[in-house]
């Protein structure tokens, strides 16, 4: 049976600062997958519409199309990652098949050619907006050992604090600990002393007084000048948006509609790291370490856009996406082991579940500005750029004290996204060919984190007259920077990150009737 303990949502950690902040922009990146002819363009249809994957885009885009339509599109994601962890290199691959798109849009003409409104459009569309599903594995030396993780939340927690408290098992002292329980000492808990804690029943810290529970000082049972490890961290998962949408052409040259959006976020993560190679006079020989999350929730927000057709030729858009509001709760697990750890240290798994409280988070609004140039029949070129500042994201409620502290480390943290897109097309009777580039800037400060993100697609489409089939090639990479815990606990005990170097590979089809 499963064991389970509700958590005040206060931190996850003491140091938990990198943790939220890649909550927040793994919420707030939506790496659109949509249909093949909105990748091949690299997404840049702000300025065009006529795409159902262009509604997050722009919500005008419903009102471009001529007629009802419906459409389908499944989806290969190839994700490889170099990793470089010490003077070693790792590469692992991903893949994934599914169905990332289903929409469809119904348009109704004005039944008086007098009327300003020439015709509107009701839309609606489910995109996934972001695959979760990776896997990144590194394995090297290094000169600092998962002993600094604990021994960092260690020193200041009573002794007294670390110990199986009587007539309660590992497991549930575990969960007491980190559910915030009062013991007779007074002292507030939560999971910095569920980690010390951990650490301490693994046997990769001992005490300096092991008589004294008012001890509050920590040392290492492990020797080395140099560790191995491996680090395997597994994700799977998604962020989906469904789109209703409502949209009408004014006169020949006005576009303008609205959305409300729909999300759902499932959010896996699982992390396991071994340790060894410690020097032979060490007590401390081997250890495990690992840990799971899981990230169920929903959000919403709103979406305004306009395309207005300047001549024959050219074609200029703008839009504003709200903030995402969303609405999270997280459950948690872990494991550890040691060759000096308690004999029933294995009670703790991850059957032993910690649930913590529902959060809020709001991601930062979107702007987005787009041109267009269409040759008529011939083909067009298109160019987007979105404005983001991610310095703007909250968690709520700000009056709680715990998260005005994370959001003003996510203010210093991060900044402005720039986003650039381009696209073409050229059709050749019924025969469409397609490519585009995209670039987006870091959302932090400091691009060593996360880098710029770069790429490039390319398609091809053909129209049967009832019906088209679209299929479609993109590819991105960005360098970011993988921390053992997704914590600043590994910047300030100086556990070794990940430089990662991410290669996304898709490969899109889409089918269209035409109604």
């Amino acid at each position: 049976m499963k064991q389970i303990s509700t958590f005040l949502l206060i931190l996850i950690c003491a140091s938990a600062n990198a943790q939220i902040i890649d909550d927040v922009l793994r919420y707030s990146t939506e790496n659109i997958q949509g249909t093949a002819r909105f990748q091949a363009m690299s997404g840049a249809f702000g300025a065009l519409g006529g795409d159902l994957s262009a509604l997050h885009t722009n919500p005008a885009s419903s009102a471009v199309f001529s007629h009802s339509q419906l459409a389908i599109t499944g989806a290969y994601y190839g994700r490889e990652n170099e990793t470089l962890f010490g003077n070693n290199r790792q590469t692992t691959t991903d893949d994934t098949v599914e169905l990332n798109q289903v929409g469809g849009v119904f348009v109704f003409k004005a039944a008086s050619e007098d009327s300003p409104w020439k015709k509107v459009a009701l839309a609606f569309n489910y995109d996934v907006v972001q695959n979760f599903d990776n896997t990144v594995f590194a394995a090297g030396s290094t000169s600092q050992g998962i002993d600094n993780y604990f021994l960092n939340f260690a020193n200041s927690e009573p002794l007294g604090l670390l110990r199986r408290q009587p007539g309660v098992s590992l497991a549930d002292t575990y969960l007491d600990l980190g559910a915030g329980l009062d013991f007779p000492t007074g002292t507030s808990l939560g999971f910095a002393t569920q980690q010390a804690f951990l650490g301490f029943q693994a046997g990769i810290i001992a005490p300096d007084d092991i008589n004294n529970d008012a001890n509050t000082a920590y040392s290492s049972n492990a020797q080395y000048s140099t560790v191995d490890q491996e680090y395997l961290q597994n994700t799977s998962g998604y962020n989906s948006k469904f789109t209703l949408n409502l949209a009408g052409q004014y006169e020949d040259y006005l576009y303008l509609g609205g959305s409300l959006n729909f999300h759902t976020i499932l959010y896996n993560q699982t992390t396991f790291l071994d340790e060894s190679g410690y020097d032979g006079a060490s007590l401390l020989q081997e250890t495990t370490f690992d840990n799971f999350l899981r990230t169920e929730g929903h959000g919403f927000s709103v979406s305004v856009g306009g395309i207005a057709k300047l001549n024959d030729n050219l074609r200029i858009g703008i839009s504003y996406q709200s903030p995402t509001w969303y609405e999270l709760r997280d459950d948690t697990s872990q494991r550890i082991s040691s060759n000096l750890a308690e004999p029933d240290i294995g009670d703790i798994d991850f059957d032993v579940i910690n649930f913590f409280e529902e959060y809020r988070i709001k991601t930062p609004s979107k702007l987005t500005g787009s041109t267009a140039l269409v040759f008529g029949k011939l083909g067009l070129l298109s160019f987007d750029y979105s404005y983001q500042d991610m310095s703007k994201a909250e968690l709520r409620p700000t009056t709680d004290p715990n998260f005005a502290a994370e959001n003003e480390f996510i203010a210093d943290q991060l900044g402005v996204v720039h986003t650039f897109r381009t696209g073409g097309e050229i059709r050749i009777k019924d025969l469409s060919l397609r490519g585009g580039y995209r670039f987006e800037g870091s959302p932090y400060e400091n691009e060593d984190i996360i880098g710029n993100l770069s790429g490039f697609s390319g398609g091809i489409g053909y129209d049967f007259g009832g019906s088209r089939l679209d299929l479609a090639f993109s590819r991105t990479e960005q360098e970011v920077a993988t921390f053992f815990f997704n914590s600043l606990i590994d910047a300030n005990t100086g556990l070794d990150n990940i430089s990662t170097n991410i290669i996304n590979t898709n490969v899109t089809m889409s089918y269209t009737l035409k109604l």
